[in-house]
């Protein structure tokens, strides 16, 4: 504390203030060195991209389109669909199963109440039930991210995730798929915060210059996301061989692909054996963690770095389901058509995002420009969209807009998570990677509700990303997002010390 009163001194006596605050920065850093440990191992690393390839899918494929497609398998149209479709779309020639399928998912056939549902809306319903769930559970966890248990939240939280994919079809009834879907949201809600906040303590353990946390950060950010979307696309693709046995036996084979997730859900448990028990200290009392996670409204950079993860969460999805909705329901592509729009959005990442890594050396940009190339891109891909709709789109057309989306979905999520690490607090992680998984999930949930309720009406869920992405660019220009590191954390450092938030010891971090 005497150097850090007269470092204070110093600024208050008009000497260089700049090198004292890069001083106060790098003493904070010796004092977290102990608890967080030495660098990460080739096998912790790989174990961490594990994880992400084993998990990606649960909120990208797994709860927005397996599960609507078993739940469409139980309802029963009151009306004939075949004479609807061809009464609307204009002599278009597309197979009765598609017609049938299509139909199942989008009519309101679920009747709870005098309120009628369709299955995605049914979805939808879970989805919000399991983001309620999660935030007293996240609020718990927030303060113990920091401490000793981040492996165990892991892996508990995988595994009731896994849990609930095994049983999805052995009962034939629409209302348990609300509990089913609400647990696996909850489920990958926390491992995702958990997992980020071990990304977050494994770029604090590189050496102490800034500028080499940003560029491991988006490393680690970008091949992260390349094997979550292989993970992603193994998982379409299943869907899509399963959908190609007899309508009787769909509830069952897609039983199958929701079994098969699960298990690669599983695996990826593997990384809390390869990841090293690193800590990050805090002085909160348990008693007052309840309030723990309202301490990110000291820091508004984080809150604009969380709103911009909602934004592109939101866009991505809202694009995604719209889309797929779109050139089923209204162009009736052939479905291999259909699979290869699902591998060009999850495989061409594989090679854009390492590429993009390179780029962003290159031209020396950091995760706030990034990112709104990423939103960019969102634009251009839903503004076509918007003003094309009404066109005649060949499935080269659909394989050009989902291979544009790619990049976009894919740089949006990697550098959202980047940006929101960039701006937590040293000791405080967790609190920004349990905002971070929360606020990711609630944007896709309600990118999926939008596209959702106004199936085949791209228009609108195409306006609404539109309008969501401009905004998100907004926020990062003019939202004093992503500011210089240095300087970010020697404020966040010196609340830390105004707070006697700063530094224990292992000892005392047990202690509390």
């Amino acid at each position: 504390m005497d150097q850090v009163s007269s470092a204070t001194e110093v600024d208050d006596q008009g000497g260089n203030s700049k090198s004292v605050k890069v001083s106060k920065w790098r003493e904070s850093d010796d004092q977290f060195e102990g608890s967080i440990g030495e660098k990460p191992s080739r096998n912790e690393v790989w174990g961490w991209y594990l994880y992400e390839f084993c998990s990606y899918f649960v909120q990208t494929v797994l709860i927005p389109v397996l599960f609507p497609l078993i739940i469409s398998q139980l309802q029963i149209l009151a009306k004939d669909p075949f004479q609807e479709w061809q009464s609307n779309h204009h002599g278009m020639l597309c197979s009765d199963k598609e017609i049938h399928l299509y139909s199942t998912l989008t009519k309101r056939t679920i009747t709870v109440n005098g309120s009628n549902f369709s299955s995605l809306e049914w979805t939808s319903i879970a989805w919000v039930s399991g983001l309620t769930l999660s935030i007293p559970i996240l609020t718990f966890i927030s303060f113990h991210l920091n401490g000793h248990y981040n492996s165990i939240i892991t892996a508990s939280s995988t595994a009731i995730g896994v849990f609930f994919c095994f049983p999805a079809g052995f009962f034939k009834t629409t209302l348990i798929f609300i509990p089913y879907i609400a647990f696996i949201v909850l489920a990958t809600t926390v491992s995702t915060a958990s997992h980020t906040h071990h990304l977050s303590l494994m770029i604090l353990s590189f050496n102490k210059k800034n500028q080499n946390r940003h560029k491991k950060s988006s490393f680690f950010s970008l091949y992260a996301t390349s094997f979550g979307c292989l993970g992603s696309a193994i998982i379409s693709s299943f869907i899509y061989h399963m959908l190609r046995e007899p309508d009787d036996r769909n509830l069952y084979t897609l039983w199958i692909v929701s079994i098969f997730s699960g298990l690669i859900w599983l695996i990826g448990i593997l990384h809390v054996i390869t990841a090293i028990n690193r800590t990050s200290v805090s002085s909160v009392s348990l008693i007052n963690s309840i309030f723990y996670p309202c301490s990110i409204l000291k820091y508004p950079n984080a809150i604009g770095g969380l709103f911009g993860v909602f934004l592109s969460s939101f866009t991505t999805m809202c694009i995604f389901t719209g889309c797929v909705l779109f050139i089923v329901g209204q162009l009736c592509i052939k479905p291999l058509h259909l699979l290869y729009f699902w591998l060009i959005y999850f495989l061409f990442p594989l090679v854009s995002m390492p590429l993009l890594h390179h780029l962003q050396q290159l031209i020396k940009a950091n995760s706030v420009k990034m990112k709104i190339i990423g939103f960019l891109l969102s634009l251009l891909s839903s503004g076509f969209g918007f003003y094309f709709w009404e066109s005649h789109w060949k499935w080269g057309h659909v394989l050009l807009f989902g291979g544009i989306q790619s990049i976009g979905s894919g740089v949006l999520h990697a550098y959202g998570r980047v940006l929101v690490l960039e701006c937590a607090p040293i000791g405080k992680e967790g609190v920004l990677c349990v905002w971070y998984g929360w606020i990711r999930a609630a944007g896709l949930c309600l990118g999926f509700t939008v596209a959702s309720v106004v199936p085949g009406q791209i228009r609108t869920s195409f306006g609404s990303a539109f309008v969501a992405a401009l905004v998100g660019i907004i926020v990062l220009l003019f939202g004093n997002v992503g500011d210089d590191v240095g300087a970010k954390h020697v404020s966040n450092e010196s609340d830390s010390h105004g707070n006697h938030n700063l530094g224990l010891d292992s000892k005392e971090s047990d202690s509390v």
